[in-house]
């Protein structure tokens, strides 16, 4: 099922901030947002997710209008996680990640006294249980909140109906190994039904690994399409302003998806 919107626009003070006349989104993939600061992206995002109220009957989850849902079911089938890594008090990380499970309370997994530890594996971020959230870095608590997220949108036995993550920059306070780590999880996600929409700024890390990327300028969608294709050298010095060549390299990947080529900027 899709994740979709029509005339989805959003207006403040006057200024339109985001203009998306149609746009449908499968699960089971992974979706890169991408565009320079002030594009729209967290704007359309915070939007999907049900966030920016004034847009939720533009938005379809499941065929239903995000104004149709009630706050705990909406969050219980999808998780957005932000580029805000505060939390309001200094819980230890078990906590952090619980609070995802708190819209099931109501209904708990079977194998709820597990889902945390199963969630912070996930993220690679078993190790850091028992810590306190001023005692991470920056990239910690950008992992412990992905656990959260990931947490959030375990469904219980039965229930078939895809999850998305919603997620702005998760990348952004992480160092390469854990950027590729975590892109690497979206990929599996994605591959098991969730529909993932993830803001990058890396346009290489969303080549690797986005089935489609979406190209977004002063609120609108410029350019939407398959990696390798959308992301030509022309388009990045018209969106970004910035002089890049595409430089292709072998593979020796062990997956089954083709060899990628790459951004070389000047």
């Amino acid at each position: 099922m899709s994740l979709s919107a029509e005339h989805l626009q959003i207006r403040k003070q006057g200024r339109m901030l985001l203009d998306v006349p149609h746009l449908s989104l499968p699960a089971g993939q992974v979706h890169a947002l991408l565009g320079p600061n002030g594009a729209g992206k967290s704007t359309l995002l915070s939007a999907l997710a049900g966030i920016e109220r004034s847009a939720a009957a533009c938005v379809r989850l499941h065929g239903r209008a995000l104004d149709g849902w009630d706050t705990l079911e909406l969050a219980r089938h999808r998780a957005l996680m932000t580029q805000d890594t505060d939390v309001p008090f200094d819980f230890e990380v078990d906590d952090i990640v619980r609070m995802g499970r708190y819209p099931h309370s109501g209904h708990p997994h079977p194998r709820e006294h597990e889902l945390v530890d199963h969630a912070l594996g996930l993220a690679g971020a078993l190790p850091l249980r028992g810590r306190r959230h001023t005692q991470l870095s920056g990239g910690e608590k950008a992992r412990v909140l992905l656990a959260r997220a990931l947490a959030q949108i375990q469904a219980p036995p039965g229930d078939t109906r895809p999850r998305w993550l919603l997620l702005d920059e998760p990348t952004a306070a992480l160092d390469l190994a854990h950027q590729h780590a975590v892109m690497r999880l979206l990929r599996q996600v994605a591959s098991e039904g969730t529909g993932v929409l993830v803001v990058l700024h890396d346009l290489n890390l969303a080549g690797a690994y986005a089935d489609q990327v979406l190209v977004m300028a002063d609120g609108r969608i410029d350019s939407r399409g398959h990696c390798q294709q959308v992301l030509q050298p022309q388009l990045v010095e018209r969106i970004w302003g910035v002089v890049c060549e595409r430089l292709s390299t072998s593979s020796t990947r062990t997956d089954t998806r083709p060899a990628r080529s790459w951004l070389a900027f000047s």
